[in-house]
């Protein structure tokens, strides 16, 4: 998993961009997670439980639904999930390709190491 975080100065807002297989990642972690410490701890620890446990996880949010069970993590937009058949506009991006944005996947350690990552890119 490919992925490159950028700080907007300007705006001072933080990007995720990623592969394009991966790149639903990008807005789940700027949405979901963003600068919100809490959020990000009660990630690691429904890894560390699936991990452990070997039991799935699901956490809804906002716009995005985050899948944890004790080998693969995965995205999911919201509107995928309620089984609404065509997306609405205000949630399609043009950054987005289409055949992606309905998930993404990657393994337990690779998804742990991104959000360390990000929480050392926020300086959390």
């Amino acid at each position: 998993m490919e992925y490159e975080f950028i700080h907007d100065g300007i705006t001072g807002s933080a990007r995720a961009q990623f592969s394009l297989e991966h790149q639903l990642m990008g807005p789940w972690l700027e949405t979901e997670i963003g600068q919100d410490v809490e959020k990000l701890s009660n990630v690691l620890k429904a890894l560390d439980a699936a991990e452990h446990q070997q039991q799935e996880f699901q956490l809804v949010g906002k716009e995005y639904t985050l899948t944890i069970n004790h080998e693969d993590v995965c995205v999911n937009m919201n509107v995928m999930l309620n089984g609404e058949m065509v997306m609405p506009d205000e949630l399609t991006s043009d950054a987005l390709s289409f055949d992606y944005t309905e998930g993404a996947s990657c393994g337990v350690d690779d998804f742990r190491e991104l959000l360390r990552s990000w929480a050392n890119f926020r300086n959390f």
